[in-house]
């Protein structure tokens, strides 16, 4: 079979990676891609959100299943699109996709379907909000409604970072029309960690768990990222806890969708944090996470390519999934000012990395000649795989120290101390 991943990043890089495991994928195609999957995939100069484009290409080429992997696509009908053409395709379609989208209106369909998560508000006036947030106190946790690159979110421990977060998104409009409205949530103290799951409408199959670092400081501080690093397994998450995350969250949310007239078809991705009361949502996302899809994916035994036919045909109860016991650890390297501004274009100077289950997964980069530059924040992330946590996490690092580019930038800490 021919198939397509939509996207650009670390992410779609993994999912490539691993369908390339496949016996039955015969060629792979990215749509664009970057410089540095040109190895592992035919890149082909189409933006994501083109859909007449990428339909076009899909029809020359013969391609069998396109899987997309970022969010904007999705909440602007891409699957809609591809369906009105008759092609096959992996993801939820634009009603369903707005799990993601909309803040507001996930809180809403776990409220109506009761499903764990922090109490919260929603406003459309930045002198309410900060009137709410007065009256209420720190901690709390402040978000735009609409899609922010993963940074649209600011867990604030005093009024005056509250209040200054309220007005960058709502009065300084630094996301833009996701900030006309603004969902202050209850602070929730736990554990943190993602849940992914293949879902079919009706069929909920989870993955292996991965905890990811959104901060770009060690220690968890400073603002938010997309992501600088993860890991898997989770030891902390027993059977028994995942067992209640399937049963109070992932198979309700499910239910819920469908019963709304939007079923879910794609991954479904459950930001958790685990509390004294239980596991509670933080988000879910309308598709796999950057970077714990290149902590996952890489432990996954079974054939990517069978799960995404299973979720086309509504047949996923007849998969089951395989996990390596191997332990994977992701550390990514960003551009120096990441997730502020920061420069491009600087050559990515690489040793030959040959220690067995070590793989690069690029981002953030173009090829100039044949010499790959940086072109974005997250550059790439450096996943290894060994026995145990500690033996992958020294792997990773092995593995950044022998990339070099001017103004790299990585945290030391991830999956310290696991």
């Amino acid at each position: 079979m021919k198939v397509l991943v939509i996207g650009r990043g670390g992410r779609e890089h993994a999912i490539v990676s691993s369908l390339k495991k496949s016996s039955k994928v015969s060629e792979i195609y990215c749509a664009p891609g970057n410089g540095g999957m040109e190895k592992d995939a035919i890149c082909l100069p189409i933006i994501e959100t083109d859909f007449k484009g990428l339909v076009e290409v899909v029809t020359k080429y013969g391609i069998d299943l396109t899987i997309v992997g970022p969010e904007n696509p999705l909440l602007a009908g891409i699957v809609d699109y591809f369906k009105e053409h008759n092609l096959a395709i992996i993801g939820p379609n634009q009603a369903a996709a707005r799990i993601e989208g909309s803040k507001s209106y996930a809180k809403e369909l776990m409220k109506k379907y009761r499903i764990p998560t922090g109490d919260y508000q929603v406003f459309e006036s930045k002198e309410e909000a900060i009137n709410y947030v007065m009256g209420k106190g720190t901690p709390i946790v402040i978000k735009a409604d609409g899609l922010a690159a993963g940074k649209g979110v600011t867990v604030a421990y005093d009024l005056d970072q509250a209040i200054r977060a309220i007005d960058e998104i709502m009065g300084e409009k630094v996301f833009g029309e996701a900030g006309n409205k603004i969902v202050i949530e209850e602070y929730l103290a736990g554990e943190e960690l993602t849940v992914m799951a293949f879902v079919d409408g009706t069929t909920v199959l989870p993955m292996e768990p991965a905890q990811d670092y959104k901060a770009i400081f060690d220690g968890n501080k400073g603002p938010n990222t997309g992501g600088m690093g993860s890991y898997s397994p989770v030891s902390q998450l027993k059977q028994d806890l995942l067992n209640e995350i399937y049963h109070s969250i992932l198979k309700p949310i499910t239910v819920g969708m469908a019963k709304e007239g939007h079923p879910f078809k794609g991954i479904l991705y459950a930001g958790l944090m685990i509390t004294e009361k239980g596991p509670k949502v933080i988000e879910f996302n309308a598709r796999m996470g950057d970077p714990e899809t290149q902590v996952v994916l890489p432990r996954l035994k079974t054939d990517l390519l069978e799960v995404f036919l299973a979720i086309v045909n509504n047949q996923l109860e007849n998969i089951k999934l395989e996990w390596d016991d191997k332990a994977a650890v992701c550390v990514i390297m960003s551009s120096k000012g990441y997730p502020g501004e920061y420069s491009t274009g600087m050559p990515i100077i690489m040793e030959n990395i040959q220690r067995s289950d070590t793989q690069i997964f690029f981002a953030g980069v173009k090829k100039v000649g044949e010499q790959l530059v940086t072109s974005g924040g997250r550059v790439l992330g450096v996943t290894a795989l060994a026995p145990s946590i500690k033996a992958a996490r020294e792997k990773a690092y092995q593995g950044v120290n022998q990339i070099q580019f001017t103004g790299a930038y990585y945290r030391q800490d991830i999956a310290d101390k696991r």
